[in-house]
């Protein structure tokens, strides 16, 4: 979910990482936040996915290797020109702390569910813009400096156009039995490349989150990662 926001600042950084990995999931406004079952991202170069993969009978390391590729080659832009990829790669080395890390940072801050955070550039500063529902239904929009990891700016977002309760309900109806948080997305993405931003796909009948990762030559993909079982697939929705 992309809510656009007028603020004074916006957002930059990056998220490194992989593996699994365990996030913070998120309480309501007066709870704090409790920890969520693992995620496990498979490493397109380990060639261990049959080690780890119960129902997978055939042990061929070279086959899942060959599914790993695939999937990564359909997850890239393709339209993306020279231009593009210099300026995601110039992004991606601006942070030092990554988006899950910004997340749990802006929870602190605000309590409730992080519910997307992005690298935004504009200007001089860069920031982590992340966008947090709180229990009460107010949508707070947290920044987070990607040099410190700490918080920088917070405001409660106005509902300009008044469609905000109709939003609201159409997330917390996806999130609905989710058990995977945005934090824990972000940590799974990692594992395909450095994390630029993390939204809730609320409107999709599989529930997931999206994922936009940059590598280091500066290509973009996108993913999908489950909010139940928290697999991580090439997200498919622009073929």
């Amino acid at each position: 979910m992309k809510r656009n926001i007028v603020i004074a600042t916006v957002t930059a950084a990056v998220l490194i990482g992989g593996g699994t990995a365990t996030a913070i999931a998120v309480s309501g406004d007066d709870e704090a936040p409790t920890t969520k079952s693992d995620v496990r991202a498979s490493n397109d170069d380990t060639g261990r996915d049959d080690d780890t993969d119960a129902n997978d009978a055939d042990d061929n390391d070279a086959d899942d290797r060959a599914e790993d590729k695939a999937d990564d080659q359909a997850a890239r832009d393709s339209g993306e020109d020279a231009e593009d990829k210099a300026e995601n790669a110039a992004d991606a080395k601006v942070a030092k702390v990554d988006a899950a890390d910004a997340i749990k940072a802006a929870l602190k801050k605000t309590a409730g569910t992080a519910v997307s955070a992005d690298l935004d550039d504009e200007g001089t500063k860069h920031v982590w813009d992340v966008d947090i529902l709180t229990n009460g239904g107010a949508w707070h929009s947290v920044q987070v400096d990607p040099a410190t990891g700490k918080v920088v700016g917070s405001h409660v977002d106005r509902d300009d156009d008044g469609d905000d309760a109709a939003e609201t309900a159409q997330i917390r109806a996806a999130l609905k039995g989710s058990s995977v948080t945005a934090a824990e997305a972000a940590e799974a993405g990692a594992a395909k490349g450095t994390v630029t931003s993390v939204d809730l796909d609320e409107e999709s009948a599989d529930k997931a989150w999206e994922v936009d990762t940059t590598a280091a030559n500066g290509t973009g993909s996108d993913w999908r990662v489950d909010t139940g079982s928290g697999k991580i697939t090439a997200d498919r929705t622009n073929d």
